[in-house]
Order: structure tokens, then C-alpha cells, then sequence
């Protein structure tokens, strides 16, 4: 896992399809793993669907976001298991 990259500002889009979640816009976080997070343990899980993180010039589908929250888990970061 690279721990820089989840401490860089993210923007979460979430959507039942890719175009519904841009079309809804970002929600934006002081960091990535904040928004991993919020994507796996608060937002609707039918959201997940067309989800997109985006940090710095990197893009993250939902689930490439499962598995970090995964990881995230593992180290006690987020509540595990994720969805």
C-alpha cells in the first residue's frame, strides 16, 4: 500500500454507474484514506457501483477502494471487514 498516496487530498465520486457519480460531482477530503473510509463504511453501498477516487493525477475504481479499505483494515485504519 502506498501510505503517501493516502494522505494526499482526495476527490470521491459516488454513483450507481460512473456516469451518474460524476454527474453528482466530487466530495472532497483532507486525505484519501478519510475518503476510502467514508466510501466503505457510511456511503450507500448501491453508490459503490460507479464509484471513482481520484488522487492527485491517479484514479481509483470501486474495486481498486474495496481493497484499500481492505488494507486499511488489516493495519486498524477502518473497520474491517469491508463490504
Amino acid at each position: 500500500m502506498n501510505i503517501d498516496m493516502l494522505n494526499m487530498p482526495g476527490q470521491l465520486f459516488l454513483g450507481t454507474s460512473a456516469e451518474s457519480a460524476r454527474a453528482a460531482g466530487a466530495r472532497r477530503f483532507n486525505s484519501a484514506a478519510k475518503a476510502i473510509r467514508f466510501a466503505m463504511e457510511q456511503a450507500a453501498p448501491v453508490s459503490l457501483h460507479g464509484a471513482q477516487l481520484c488522487v492527485g493525477n491517479r484514479r481509483y475504481g470501486s474495486r481498486q477502494i474495496r481493497n484499500l479499505h481492505r488494507q486499511l483494515a488489516d493495519i486498524g485504519q477502518a473497520r474491517g471487514p469491508g463490504r
